[in-house]
């Protein structure tokens, strides 16, 4: 038999799973690591904890899956995206990382996105945004207020660049990261050196890494050293991974264009495949080849999604099951009675871009009731996903959305998506999607399967598939999407 590890470096922990060919994950363990904010704004983390942790992993998943290091074929990992990284020319890390949450850079963020440099198109068209939690921000804040540390610093990455420096001794870069948090475009002069020009950091590229490596394609093999930390054969290849969302879009089976990897938790992201290159505003992306060879990738967000769910149940029913919820709200009829919920609670992602909108409850009477309520909010987090998709314009038209997450958990909830989207919302078998993705990214780059592509549908299985309602999909269109759609404008003209 042979095995694949896949493993996902996340915010809390890293997790390494033993899979093998057919996409049965046989064990897994995750190892805690902690994170410190010695500052407002500030979210650090320890390089060095996150390889003792992934060595603790790595050799517990192996045996608890009672398999033999020497029938694994490959490795392949994911991290959290933006985590940065300083390290000296022998690889020590000279800080601790700047993580995602960080955002101690939101000054430094304002000042790339008034550059109108053409290397911003893939936010928003040029429109932004730009986050704080990005690769030039963080590091024009640390060339700015650590200036000893990114003079010494001879290599500046991310928590995946550090991870695959360790198992194989070379500084390589994701193209998955890079692609969509660096600005850097394949199809547009790669590196953005204009970018960095406008804001003083041209001395970053020497510390970025060469090559940019593409998701599938193998690293290196795995050190002597690293072997005896994690357990493993000396020699196997490690494979490239990336940022653990879109690495999770290929756990999920989201190969071709019209389909969407939806991913839902405290808030919701949208990761698209396009049949051509979108750029305007609204629209994150495109990032070509972040994922798949030649495929447009195009995304979007909801800030408050889950979030506003958890908000409803904590003030208001905190004594009443979900199940109870779910089945009150089903007892509604679609539209809630001229019920609307604007999902801003925390502001706006995509399309608007708007940090300060806030969300709002329309259309109460004293006929509604709790279950109203409750069905208007997944209503109207629905819309906004719908929204989302219309904004992709002409170069994506919904045939399938894969959806993994916090959703998942509410038949109601799936429902509605698929009612207001108007196409099939589908459940995978395997619920750490990213961690799949790697997986198959492995048994590609090992050469057990000729493409990515191959590798999804071999090991990626569908477990239930949620048909719309056409005739709710109908009402939707005709009669919640246009007053929806209303809203933000209305709205806005009277926030405080």
């Amino acid at each position: 038999m042979s095995y694949v590890i896949g493993v996902d470096g996340g915010t809390e922990s890293i997790r390494a799973f033993v899979f093998d060919l057919s996409g049965k994950p046989l064990a897994s363990v995750a190892t805690p690591y902690k994170t410190d904010f010695p500052h407002p704004s500030w979210a650090e983390q320890s390089p060095e904890e996150w390889w003792r942790c992934m060595g603790l992993s790595v050799n517990g998943a192996v045996a608890k899956a009672g398999v033999s290091p020497a029938d694994i074929i490959a490795l392949c990992v994911d991290t959290t995206c933006c985590s940065v990284v300083a390290l000296d020319a022998a690889g020590n890390p000279l800080r601790p990382c700047m993580i995602w949450m960080d955002v101690r850079s939101a000054g430094e963020a304002d000042e790339v996105a008034a550059t109108g440099d053409p290397n911003l198109r893939v936010n928003g068209g040029g429109a932004g945004p730009v986050s704080a939690e990005w690769m030039i921000p963080k590091s024009l804040w640390m060339k700015r207020h650590q200036p000893e540390i990114f003079k010494r610093a001879a290599k500046v990455g991310e928590y995946q660049d550090y991870i695959n420096l360790k198992l194989t001794g070379r500084w390589v870069g994701s193209l998955g990261n890079a692609a969509v948090r660096w600005h850097y475009q394949t199809r547009h002069g790669g590196v953005p050196r204009s970018l960095l020009a406008a804001l003083d950091l041209a001395d970053l590229e020497e510390k970025w890494q060469n090559p940019i490596v593409a998701p599938g394609t193998p690293i290196g093999p795995l050190t002597r050293a690293a072997a005896e930390h994690l357990g493993l054969s000396a020699g196997i290849p490690v494979i490239q991974g990336g940022a653990d969302a879109f690495i999770g879009v290929i756990g999920l089976g989201v190969t071709e264009p019209g389909e969407m990897a939806l991913i839902t938790g405290s808030s919701h992201l949208h990761i698209g495949i396009a049949d051509r290159e979108v750029h305007k505003p609204g629209v994150w992306g495109t990032y070509m080849d972040g994922i798949y060879p030649g495929k447009p990738i195009i995304e979007g967000g909801q800030t408050s999604t889950g979030s506003v769910i958890a908000w409803f149940k904590r003030h208001f029913a905190e004594h009443t099951s979900w199940d109870t919820l779910n089945e009150g709200a089903a007892a509604v009829p679609p539209g809630a009675e001229g019920l609307l919920v604007l999902d801003h609670f925390q502001g706006n992602r995509t399309p608007y871009t708007d940090a300060l909108s806030r969300g709002a409850i329309t259309g109460l009477t004293l006929k509604h009731t709790p279950a109203h309520v409750f069905r208007a909010i997944i209503e109207g987090i629905c819309l906004g996903t719908r929204l989302i998709t219309d904004s992709f314009g002409e170069a994506f038209n919904p045939k399938r959305i894969v959806l993994a997450g916090g959703a998942s958990n509410s038949p109601l909830w799936l429902q509605i998506h698929a009612d207001t989207i108007g196409a099939p919302i589908e459940l995978t078998e395997v619920a750490d999607a990213p961690a799949l993705g790697c997986a198959i990214l492995a048994a590609h780059g090992a050469g057990r399967f000729k493409t990515i592509e191959e590798g999804c549908a071999a090991m990626v299985r569908s477990k239930t598939v949620i048909e719309p309602n056409l005739a709710n999909t109908r009402f939707y269109e005709a009669e919640m999407l246009p007053r929806y759609a209303k809203l933000y404008a209305a709205l806005k003209g009277v926030r405080g």
